[in-house]
């Protein structure tokens, strides 16, 4: 890892990249589609796992900002997006392509959510970082299982 701003902002363009396959697979090729919002889905969960258990700690320590600093407000929209995501899952769980008013949803808080991380919170948490310090987030990181959806179906 060269620097947190460098391997988060890769990572949105990965999950970006499943996103924007499973929008143009959706209502051609579902299984095809699927395949992608499930990448997208884990790969969007544990990233959010990686933010709020190792980095917003690191950056709450280093600054003494926690309530109303950015990670309070990075915390919040987390749950927003979590929620869209779960709506949508719910439309592809059901096989149902028609699903473009849920991604809407997901993209009008995710669109401008990464913005935010990738100009102010990923550089200012690189300003902070000591030496070694950017190889122990990296260890912690790669200590986080991929997640599951928990919904008990085959995906």
């Amino acid at each position: 890892m060269k620097s947190v701003s460098d391997h988060f902002e890769k990572d949105h363009d990965r999950l970006d990249g499943h996103f924007a396959e499973f929008q143009k697979l959706k209502r051609a090729d579902f299984p095809a589609a699927k395949a992608n919002f499930k990448q997208f889905m884990f790969g969007l969960k544990r990233h959010i796992v990686w933010e709020e258990e190792i980095l917003f700690p690191l950056f709450e320590r280093k600054t003494g900002m926690t309530d109303g600093g950015p990670t309070a407000v990075m915390r919040h929209e987390h749950g927003l997006i979590l929620a869209r995501l779960d709506a949508l899952h719910a439309k592809v769980r059901a096989g149902d392509p028609e699903s473009d008013a849920e991604a809407d949803a997901l993209l009008a808080v995710l669109k401008d959510h990464n913005v935010k991380e990738e100009q102010i919170l990923y550089p200012g948490i690189d300003r902070l970082l000591a030496s070694g310090e950017l190889e122990d987030i990296e260890k912690a990181m790669s200590g986080v299982p991929e997640p599951t959806c928990g919904c008990g179906h085959e995906h």
